[in-house]
C-alpha cells in the first residue's frame, strides 16, 4: 500500500511539474510574440521575460543548490543569458529588476529554462519518496555553493532555513511556477493579445 501511494505521488509531482511547460508554450509561447516578453503590461506589473526568468533561476536554486548540493545551472549560463555583469541574486527578488530583463537574451533564456526543466524532471524520475523528508543544509548551500551571502537576502534564507525536501518540490519546483505562470496568462490579456 504504501509502496503504491509513493509511485502515485511520485507520478503526480512528475506530471505536476511537467504541466508548467505545456501550459507555457499552449499559452504564452503560441500567444506572445518574444519581442513582446519584456514590455512592461499596461497599468504595471512584471513582464513575462521576468516572471520566466525569475521562476527558473528559483527552481534551479532550489533543486540543485538547496537540495543537490551543487552549484546552480545559471552558473554556466549568465554570459549566454547576458547577465554576468550583475550581481549573483539578480532575477532572484519578486519584484521585477528592469536592469535584468532588458539584459537578457531571450534565445538564451529559452535554453536556460529548458535545462532547468529537464534536469528537475530527471532528478524526478529518479526520487526516492522517502527523501522528501530530508532537511538539507540550503542557508549553508546558498552561501557556499551558490555564493549568495545572507546579507541582503536574508528573507530568501528565512524562509528557506529547516526546509524539508518535499517543501523545495512543492513550491520552489512546481507551486511557484504554475503561480507565475498565472501572472504570464494574465499579462497576455492585458497586452492586448487573444487568448485563443
Amino acid at each position: 500500500m504504501c509502496h503504491s501511494f509513493g509511485v502515485d505521488l511520485q507520478t503526480w509531482i512528475e506530471t505536476d511539474h511537467a504541466s508548467v511547460t505545456s501550459r507555457f508554450n499552449s499559452a504564452i509561447a503560441n500567444h506572445v510574440p518574444v519581442d513582446r516578453w519584456k514590455e512592461t503590461p499596461p497599468g504595471g506589473g512584471s513582464s513575462i521575460a521576468w516572471l520566466l526568468m525569475h521562476m527558473t533561476f528559483h527552481e534551479d536554486l532550489a533543486l540543485n543548490t538547496a537540495i543537490r548540493n551543487h552549484a546552480p545551472l545559471i552558473d554556466q549560463h549568465r554570459s549566454a543569458l547576458g547577465i554576468a555583469h550583475l550581481p549573483n541574486a539578480a532575477g532572484l527578488s519578486e519584484t521585477e529588476d528592469r536592469a535584468v530583463t532588458m539584459a537578457l537574451d531571450l534565445d538564451q533564456l529559452r535554453v536556460y529554462v529548458g535545462v532547468v526543466t529537464t534536469t528537475t524532471s530527471e532528478w524526478l524520475g529518479h526520487l526516492s519518496m522517502m527523501a522528501l523528508d530530508s532537511i538539507p543544509a540550503a542557508r549553508w548551500q546558498l552561501e557556499h555553493k551558490a555564493a549568495l551571502a545572507p546579507l541582503g537576502l536574508e528573507w530568501l534564507h528565512a524562509m528557506w532555513d529547516a526546509k524539508p525536501v518535499s517543501w523545495f518540490v512543492q513550491w520552489e519546483c512546481v507551486g511557484h511556477r504554475h503561480g507565475h505562470l498565472g501572472e504570464m496568462i494574465g499579462i497576455r490579456g492585458r497586452l492586448g493579445l487573444s487568448p485563443f
